[in-house]
């Protein structure tokens, strides 16, 4: 990774107001990947749990699928060594609001055998519980 080189000579050229900016850089690519992983999940989880509430029925495989979807965006959005997380609960139901259509339409194809439209699918799904179900499993909480 050339940032870390860079950031070792920084440091060790006592560039430090350098080396600081660099940090900040790398900070910010962290966050936006473990965002990126945890949206990545999310759309996993929306489309098996529309699926789910639009068919009134569930499978295993879904099942299983929305337990690793769900642990996985409980462990990617945990901060290990500062505590927190890195989406809030404001932010995870922003997250969810903005990834439901592209699950919606991923959704569409897949339940009753692709059917439906996404718009007329969208219509057989209660948007408030979906999102407090989204909440319920993935908010951090003892594990």
């Amino acid at each position: 990774m050339d940032e870390l080189q860079d950031l070792r000579e920084h440091i060790e050229h006592g560039r430090y107001a350098e080396a600081l900016v660099l940090i900040g850089e790398l900070e910010e690519m962290s966050r936006d990947d473990k965002i990126q992983k945890i949206e990545s999940f999310l759309q996993v989880l929306l489309v098996h749990l529309i699926k789910r509430q639009a068919e009134q029925r569930t499978t295993r495989s879904w099942d299983v699928s929305i337990r690793n979807a769900a642990d996985a965006i409980w462990r990617v959005n945990k901060r290990r060594r500062a505590g927190g997380t890195y989406l809030s609960r404001q932010e995870l139901e922003e997250a969810i609001e903005e990834i439901l259509p592209s699950a919606m339409r991923q959704a569409s194809l897949e339940a009753f055998e692709g059917r439906y439209e996404d718009s007329e699918l969208a219509g057989m799904v209660d948007h408030a519980a979906l999102c407090r179900e989204v909440l319920g499993l993935v908010e951090p909480t003892p594990r």
